[in-house]
């Protein structure tokens, strides 16, 4: 695969992938992919991640159940980071909301206010 190698991976060998909801362009998540990660993306139609805490491939819903079925790819101008629409099964975050971006910072950055509704209870999941 030609884009494997156009990529410039970050010195852990990773990209950030951006997920985003295809029919709304919500932005659901960040990841980080190594080359074997995008390359399962790609040839699956599943995203799959690279963990960075169990430095391990993970396959987004494999637990959950909750799972991302690749719509398209883009990269970004400067070759470092992925844009993955998506359609998302039920929900991104594993606390239990559509998207991670569920919180809200006030203006002046002393507090966040939850603004995303659960649509899921995450103790039934994991």
């Amino acid at each position: 695969m030609k884009i494997l190698s156009e990529l410039k991976y970050d010195s852990d060998g990773l990209v950030v992938a951006v997920i985003q909801d295809r029919d709304n362009d919500e932005v659901l998540m960040v990841g980080y992919m190594n080359p074997e990660a995008i390359k399962e993306t790609l040839t699956t139609g599943r995203v799959c991640f690279w963990s960075r805490s169990r430095q391990k491939l993970w396959i987004k819903g494999e637990t959950s159940g909750h799972i991302q079925t690749v719509e398209s790819v883009a990269v970004d101008c400067d070759g470092d980071a992925l844009l993955i629409k998506v359609d998302q099964k039920v929900a991104a975050c594993h606390a239990g909301y559509r998207s991670c971006f569920f919180r809200e910072v006030s203006p002046n950055g002393e507090s966040t206010d939850i603004v995303g509704e659960k649509v899921f209870d995450a103790d039934d999941v994991y």
